[in-house]
């Protein structure tokens, strides 16, 4: 007997039902069955359903001889169940992944509660995705985790969605619940189910994608068959008076009745306007009909709930439409003050930006900012607490959003953005470092000095460079004059651009063509992976809750330009389940897709770190790193640990953005070209031979020659202190920190690198070995002594 049983009413949903069965199909959780009932559907959607039926044994069609609308199809479908639990899944809303693995974590976790109720989002026609509808509710800190309605008496204000819910088979036979004819079929289904639960759970989690359609749903569908309301509510009533214990929850229904026929009255496109005064007679005579006893009262509400409730009760038409247009005036007018009163605000803070501009600049401020205030990170970060290190009498201050105040480290000042504080920040400090461009009314004053640290070492098109493919700017750096020339405008304010080693001095220069000055010393980011010990690896890994002598595998994939939505991650319950439990896997997942749940929840061994604030301590508590053309793969070769490149889309990846070299052939480890490969790899420890480290010195060599844990002090005593140009250390490895349970890696001999694979003809000049042959605007010997710039300082044979 399955887990569950999901059951799927369809009719004339072709367009949509390939992707609602596949939703169910590709859970990572496999024990249910899904039945489908074809609701005697005239196009395609029959055929649809038996060719899935066809490819897989857990498929159920059922054929109706004649529509009978979603009441009794799925009745037909709750009479074939078979599981402990039945779902309702809509045939034109998905399923949201790892759900069916969450639900049965929940029902377990609450000892298999009557009913469970989750969380669902509205999902767009254009592909976007709401946010979660109800986590007040439904949220863990809501309520206790098991309840019963008197207990909760919020969850009868939800709306009545029956596929927002698990039902136990058991007690819907027990209680004989069954869905009416007609439309809003689910008024007297759901409060029944509630009303008669001995147990209820929730689950704060969104499960269920809405689908809101353009047109053709029942709420944007004029015509009469919204008067099935009245017969619905009857119904549920009759039900009431056949239960004399429930009777106590008259009033709470009354009040929710009320309500429903005040949306339906006052929603435009659902009722005939020679219709709407008919509608609201009706609604008043029940409103009579099912009033409660004297003397009953409901649960509380606002003074506007309450005024709309009286006028449909006394039927007052005109008033009602009377009101409701005032309503709509009242919010447009709202609406348009609340514009009016941004745009007086902005000019406010510009005329305060202008004014602060006015004073002199602040010589002890320093203004820092990582990735758009998303917290404190990157090499931004490293250059902060260096810079609190070695120069006393600076002041710093964090550009970061509230939400990610808390990563902060004691004595940095918060700005928030936009603020005045933020603006007054800006105008005046002497020092400005970040690795992303500052907002585009900022003007750089004399005197102040900007830093550009990027974001790593670039092996996607950046910059000008992005020319070419225009379909991955989204409008920035593209083709549009317009866009490049503002790209430029804010390259010309850099003072100093930081690169991590020649190719990237290259790129940057190439990409970014502005009078600024490079600073070729390394990647701050990375000093940590020089200067940790075994005790700070062991401590990482335990807050991260990675169990001893188990392997973790970092998988952190990169942004697709040219794929909306979720990205072609490989299906990790598999990798998981392949791997055993020796290893567990923590998922990363890029910032543009932070929001994004998890593709499937096991029960173990996958860890979701998206929300840590440092991927550099992901990388110390991690023994392999998993990626695709990620620029942390440049990183992480300092840790000189196994690296995997997952590269299924390689070709779509290169011509829809374009990279400056082919990482599959100057890959620092092997590389997995399908989910099999890469799970053989990993399995078989194929990933960590010998030739995958003679690679791996290689690539280090090649991409992280100044990487030996100063990095950060070269730009500080040169940017902040005044300093000359820094003896560089040479290009020999120096050991970083020691891998999880193993003992400091033995120090790599500053012997020739390993060759690596030629590059292609067109991927020349990104090569450092070829600088002296790079062709741009600049002069030959201006880029050919970037890969000299340091040729005479001495190489290190012991760690920096």
């Amino acid at each position: 007997m399955p887990r569950f049983s999901v059951i799927v009413p369809v009719h004339q949903v072709q367009a949509y039902l390939h992707e609602c069965l596949d939703s169910v199909l590709g859970q990572c959780f496999g024990d249910f069955e899904l039945i489908a009932v074809d609701d005697h559907s005239p196009d395609s959607s029959g055929e649809i359903l038996d060719a899935y039926a066809a490819a897989d044994s857990r498929v159920t069609v059922i054929h109706l001889a004649q529509n009978g609308g979603l009441g009794p199809a799925r009745n037909t479908g709750t009479a074939r169940a078979r599981g402990d639990y039945v779902l309702y899944l809509d045939s034109d809303d998905t399923m949201a992944p790892g759900t069916l693995r969450a639900l049965a974590e929940r029902l377990s976790a609450t000892s298999d509660p009557d009913v469970l109720v989750f969380d669902y989002a509205p999902a767009y026609w254009d592909g976007s995705l709401g946010p979660a509808a109800h986590p007040p509710v439904l949220g863990p800190d809501a309520g206790p985790a098991v309840c019963t309605l008197a207990e909760r008496p919020e969850l009868l204000r939800l709306p009545a969605f029956p596929w927002s819910k698990a039902y136990r088979r058991d007690f819907l036979l027990r209680e004989n619940l069954t869905f009416p004819p007609g439309t809003y079929e689910d008024t007297p289904w759901n409060f029944p189910v509630l009303l008669t639960a001995r147990t209820i759970a929730t689950l704060g989690r969104v499960c269920v994608h809405y689908r809101q359609r353009r047109g053709g749903s029942i709420l944007t569908t004029t015509g009469r068959r919204h008067f099935d309301v009245f017969d619905q509510y009857d119904r549920l009533f009759a039900f009431l008076g056949t239960r004399p214990e429930l009777e106590r929850w008259r009033p709470h229904l009354h009040q929710r009745m009320t309500d429903h026929f005040a949306t339906i009255h006052s929603s435009p496109g659902r009722l005939p306007r020679t219709a709407r005064a008919e509608f609201l007679r009706r609604a008043r005579s029940h409103c009579r009909r099912h009033r409660p006893a004297p003397g009953a009262v409901g649960p509380p509400d606002t003074t506007a709930r309450r005024l709309r409730r009286l006028l449909v009760r006394c039927g007052a038409h005109r008033t009602f439409r009377l009101l409701s247009y005032a309503g709509r005036a009242r919010r447009l007018l709202g609406a348009r003050l609340r514009t009016a009163r941004s745009r007086l605000r902005t000019a406010i803070l510009r005329c305060h930006y202008l004014l602060q501009r006015r004073r002199p600049l602040d010589p002890g401020l320093a203004v820092f900012e990582a990735y758009g205030g998303r917290g404190y990170s990157c090499n931004p970060a490293a250059i902060e607490a260096k810079a609190r290190e070695l120069v006393p009498d600076i002041r710093t201050a964090w550009i970061c959003a509230p939400a990610h105040a808390h990563t902060l480290p004691p004595g940095v000042g918060h700005l928030r953005p936009g603020s005045a504080a933020y603006w007054t920040a800006l105008a005046r400090a002497r020092f400005l470092v970040s690795n992303i461009d500052l907002p585009h009314g900022y003007r750089k004053r004399p005197g102040q000095i900007l830093v550009q640290t990027h974001r790593g070492t670039p092996l996607k098109h950046m910059g000008l460079d992005l020319m070419a493919y225009p379909a991955a700017t989204d409008g920035i750096g593209g083709t549009d004059r317009t866009d490049l020339a503002r790209l430029l405008e804010h390259a010309d304010r850099w003072d100093y651009s930081l690169s991590a080693n020649p190719h990237s001095t290259l790129v940057w220069e190439r990409a970014y063509p502005s009078p600024y000055t490079t600073l070729e010393f390394g990647q701050p980011r990375n000093d940590i992976f020089r200067t940790a010990t075994a005790a700070d690896v062991a401590r990482i890994r335990a807050e991260l809750g990675i169990p001893d002598r188990v392997t973790a595998v970092l998988y952190a994939p990169t942004h697709r330009d040219y794929q909306r939505g979720r990205q072609p991650w490989p299906d990790l319950a598999r990798l998981v389940a392949a791997l055993g439990p020796s290893y567990v896997v923590l998922f990363r997942s890029h910032p543009l897709h932070a929001d994004e749940s998890l593709p499937c929840e096991p029960p173990g061994g996958l860890i979701d770190v998206t929300a840590h604030p440092s991927v550099e301590e992901l990388c110390l508590a991690s023994d392999v790193l998993v990626t695709d053309y990620s620029s942390l793969m440049f990183d992480y070769a300092n840790l000189d640990r196994p690296l995997v490149i997952h590269a299924p889309d390689q070709e779509a990846y290169r011509a829809a953005r374009g990279t400056y070299f082919d990482i599959t052939a100057m890959a620092p480890g092997p590389v997995a070209r399908h989910e099999d490969e890469l799970i053989d790899l990993l399995a078989t420890g194929a990933h960590a031979t010998e030739h995958a480290r003679a690679r791996r010195a290689a690539f280090r060599r090649r991409f992280c020659p100044w990487d030996d844990g100063h990095a950060a002090e070269r730009v500080v005593r040169h940017v902040f202190l005044g300093a000359g140009p820094p003896a560089v250390r040479g290009r020999a490895l120096s050991a970083s920190a020691p891998p999880p349970g193993d003992a400091p890696p033995r120090p790599v001999s500053p012997a020739q690198p390993t060759p690596l694979a030629p590059l292609a003809a067109k991927d020349w000049w990104s090569c450092p070995a070829s600088a002296s042959s790079y062709r741009c605007s600049r002069s030959r010997a201006t880029c050919a002594s970037v890969s000299t710039r340091y040729s005479a300082s001495p190489s290190p044979t012991s760690n920096s």
